[in-house]
């Protein structure tokens, strides 16, 4: 069985609805929040290159469905050493959420504790949430009913936020902070710093704290010093 952690270590705090930016991806973000929110609704296959926000839909998800009393659990399984024990091993959750399952591609033991694990949950009436990098057919899966039982969830695919949209992210949470992050500042970010909106948002904590101490704003010389001091040094 996979080990039931508490709340706070389970699900990161940003990794929330409220903290997801769909840009693009509003119709994805719809269709996520009503499976978490109560049963019945079509199960849900993400779509996605890194970086689009399959992850953080998929803890959401989890967490909001748990806060609301269901039983749930997520896989990443790319992570996961013994994945057929795990896909094994979470029966009894209300909502299932399965991330990058392009990581058993190809393992027939995983791929038929999958296939089972789908058809149980259709019998139990639990909801599934996918997440992948690429839609079924192109997973290279070796089972075919298990392509045709992913084919046949509501897919959607992710885009990942432009430069323009993430941008837009960064200045808003800053603003809430107290910080003005001026053009300047972000047009040598994004040229020497590419990164997910995760971690740049994850930078902006780390750039607020030390900025705090300092008693400094964030500047150029300021995010290039820091970045070189945190061992970050930009490209």
């Amino acid at each position: 069985m996979i080990p039931q952690l508490p709340l706070a270590l389970r699900w990161p705090r940003r990794q929330r609805f409220e903290h997801f930016h769909p840009g693009t991806n509003a119709v994805a973000l719809a269709a996520v929040q009503t499976l978490a929110h109560g049963p019945g609704a079509p199960w849900v296959y993400l779509q996605g290159p890194a970086g689009s926000g399959k992850s953080h839909l998929l803890m959401a998800a989890c967490q909001a469905a748990s806060e609301a009393g269901r039983m749930v659990q997520y896989l990443p399984l790319a992570k996961l050493g013994d994945k057929v024990a795990a896909l094994r091993g979470v029966a009894g959750s209300a909502l299932l959420a399965l991330d990058d399952l392009g990581a058993i591609a190809g393992e027939r033991e995983a791929e038929h504790a999958l296939f089972d694990l789908y058809n149980q949950a259709k019998a139990e009436g639990a909801a599934l949430l996918f997440a992948a990098e690429a839609v079924p057919t192109q997973l290279g899966l070796g089972l075919p009913d298990l392509r045709s039982r992913l084919g046949a969830c509501t897919q959607f695919p992710l885009k990942p936020l432009d430069d323009g949209e993430r941008r837009e992210v960064l200045k808003s949470q800053a603003s809430t902070r107290g910080i003005e992050l001026d053009d300047t500042v972000l047009d040598w970010l994004f040229a020497r710093y590419a990164r997910d909106l995760g971690a740049l948002l994850d930078l902006l904590d780390q750039l607020d704290r030390a900025s705090l101490a300092a008693q400094r704003r964030i500047t150029v010389p300021f995010l290039r010093g820091f970045l070189r001091e945190a061992g970050q040094e930009p490209v």
